[in-house]
C-alpha cells in the first residue's frame, strides 16, 4: 500500500519509463532536424499537453490558482535554464572522443543534487538514503565505463564537462521542486502541473528565439514533421508532469537516484531486443543500482 508521501515511488518509475520513449522518439528526430531541433521538441510540442494536463487537474481538483509568491520566479528559471544548459553540455560531451567518460562523470547527478537540495532547500537525507545514493551512483559509473575508457579519467575536458553538466541537471531538480513548494493553497497535484506548464513555456520561447535567430530553416523542418513531432512531445509532456509530482512529495535527490533504474531499462532492452551480451562488469554495477535503489525505498 502506497501512501500520498511515498506515491514519489511510481511516479518517479512511470517517468523514467517515459523518458526512455521520448529519448527514442527524440533520437529518430535527430538526423531530419539536428540537435537542437529536436531538443525543442520535448518543449515546443509538449507545452500543449502541459496545459491539457493542467486543465484536466484543476477540473478534478476544484483548485483555483492565483499569483505565485515572488520566490517561486527564481527557482523556476534556475530549474529551466540550468536544465538547458546541461543538455547543451551533454550534446557537447556526445561530440567529445572522450564520450563515455564524460557520461560516466554525468551520472554524479544524483550526489550532487543531494547536496545542492540539503545547501539551498535545506532537504534532509539520513545517512541511509546518503549511501544508498553513492552506492547506486558508483553502480551506473561502472555500468557506463567500457575497457580502456579508465584510461580517459585524467582528462580534464571530459572531467569538467561531464561534471558541469551533471551539476546542471542537478541544479535543474533542486529549481524545479524549489518552484513547485512555493506554491501555496493548493493541491501537490496541481503546484507541479502549474510549475511543468511555466517551465515549458520558458524553455519553448528561449529555444524557439535562438533557432529564429541562428537556424530559421529548422523551425520550418520542425513543423513539417508535425506528426512525430507531436507523439515525442506528449510522452516528454507525459514523463515531465510524473517528474514534477515526484518532486512534489520528496527531496531531488531520492527521485533522481531513483530514477537511475533507467539504467536497468535501457540493459534489458539491449538483452532482450539486440541480443547484445551483459559483461561481469555490467552485472556488478547493476547489482550495486538495485541495491542502492532497495536501500533508498526501504528507509
Amino acid at each position: 500500500m502506497f501512501t500520498v508521501t511515498s506515491l514519489w515511488i511510481p511516479f518517479t518509475i512511470v517517468a523514467a519509463l517515459g523518458q526512455v520513449a521520448r529519448n527514442a522518439m527524440q533520437r529518430s528526430l535527430t538526423k531530419p532536424l539536428g540537435t537542437w531541433g529536436a531538443t525543442n521538441i520535448r518543449f515546443l510540442f509538449g507545452f500543449p499537453f502541459s496545459l491539457l494536463f493542467l486543465g484536466l487537474v484543476l477540473v478534478a481538483t476544484g483548485d483555483r490558482l492565483g499569483v505565485p509568491p515572488s520566490m517561486f520566479w527564481p527557482w523556476l528559471l534556475l530549474g529551466a535554464l540550468s536544465q538547458i544548459i546541461g543538455t547543451g553540455l551533454m550534446l557537447l560531451a556526445m561530440n567529445d572522443r572522450s564520450f563515455v567518460v564524460t557520461t560516466a562523470y554525468l551520472k554524479t547527478e544524483a550526489i550532487q543534487t543531494a547536496i545542492f537540495g540539503f545547501v539551498f532547500l535545506g532537504d534532509h537525507l539520513t545517512w541511509l538514503k546518503v549511501l544508498a545514493i553513492v552506492i547506486a551512483t558508483v553502480g551506473v559509473v561502472i555500468t557506463a565505463l567500457r575497457p580502456g575508457g579508465e584510461k580517459s579519467f585524467a582528462e580534464l575536458k571530459p572531467t569538467i564537462t561531464g561534471l558541469v553538466a551533471a551539476a546542471a541537471f542537478a541544479l535543474s531538480a533542486v529549481g524545479f521542486r524549489g518552484a513547485i513548494i512555493n506554491v501555496h493553497g493548493v493541491t501537490f497535484v496541481t503546484a507541479a502541473s502549474f510549475t511543468l506548464v511555466l517551465g515549458l513555456f520558458v524553455q519553448t520561447l528561449i529555444l524557439t528565439v535562438y533557432l529564429l535567430w541562428r537556424a530559421p530553416k529548422v523551425l520550418q523542418s520542425i513543423l513539417g514533421l508535425w506528426k512525430p513531432s507531436l507523439l515525442a512531445g506528449f510522452t516528454g509532456a507525459f514523463a515531465s508532469q510524473f517528474w514534477f509530482l515526484a518532486f512534489a512529495l520528496t527531496a531531488a535527490a531520492n527521485v533522481r537516484t531513483l530514477a537511475l533504474i533507467e539504467v536497468l531499462f535501457a540493459q534489458g532492452v539491449a538483452y532482450y531486443s539486440f541480443k547484445q551480451p551483459i559483461a561481469a562488469r555490467e552485472l556488478a554495477g547493476i547489482a550495486l543500482i538495485i541495491v542502492g535503489v532497495a536501500v533508498l525505498v526501504g528507509t
